[in-house]
């Protein structure tokens, strides 16, 4: 039984299944991004990943991270990143009055004007080739959930999302404007995709893997 910090989410095992279960993990890398509070991440070494990579820009949600981690015995399969995934260099903005649910449902994007985080505290953007290198960790597992990150990588930095045989990542049209078929028309150069759990148009989960 997973021990998780904030008491509502310990019982997701379901959920997860929906849209995670048709990865198999066992003996996998995974870099998990948009972390959180370290759910998915013990749910993925609970489905028998090796290492997991957790990306995680909010200092609130990885505190909370480390703690679950900490509290799960799992700091050896582990790797804690504060930082958001980003095709851009530079930093994003977390804001120090967001709840828990909030920072769940945010998007930390560059920022470039300083005066725009006057109430939050800077986080650096990190890009996949860095969390590669820095991490060694294969590239077996690449997930997604980041609010609309997932949109910037794959359009602008493939040549790091190609090198993963398998990919899980959420869509939401509505915070960026792009159609998941534009995303689609990408990753066919290299993988076979398909949704997973409940899709709809505008929001949803895709799995991919690599058939070249």
């Amino acid at each position: 039984m997973i021990k998780v910090v904030m008491s509502y989410f310990t019982d997701y095992l379901s959920m997860y299944d929906d849209r995670y279960g048709v990865v198999d993990f066992r003996d996998k890398d995974v870099i998990d991004v948009g972390a959180f509070i370290g759910d998915t991440t013990i749910y993925f070494i609970m489905r028998g990943a090796g290492r997991v990579v957790a990306i995680e820009p909010h200092p609130n949600a990885f505190r909370e991270l480390i703690r679950n981690v900490e509290l799960n015995g799992l700091t050896n399969e582990v790797i804690p990143i504060n930082a958001a995934l980003s095709s851009l260099s530079g930093t994003t903005c977390a804001s120090m009055d967001l709840d828990l649910g909030s920072i769940m449902a945010t998007y930390f994007g560059p920022v470039t004007n300083d005066g725009i985080c006057i109430n939050g505290v800077r986080a650096r953007l990190i890009a996949l080739g860095e969390v590669i290198n820095e991490t060694r960790v294969h590239t077996d597992v690449l997930k997604m959930n980041c609010e609309g990150c997932e949109y910037g990588v794959i359009l602008n930095d493939y040549e790091h999302v190609r090198l993963f045989r398998e990919l899980i990542f959420e869509y939401r049209r509505w915070i960026t404007g792009i159609p998941v078929k534009e995303l689609l028309n990408v990753l066919s150069k290299d993988f076979k995709c398909i949704f997973t759990g409940r899709a709809h148009e505008d929001y949803g989960y895709v799995y991919c893997r690599r058939i070249t």
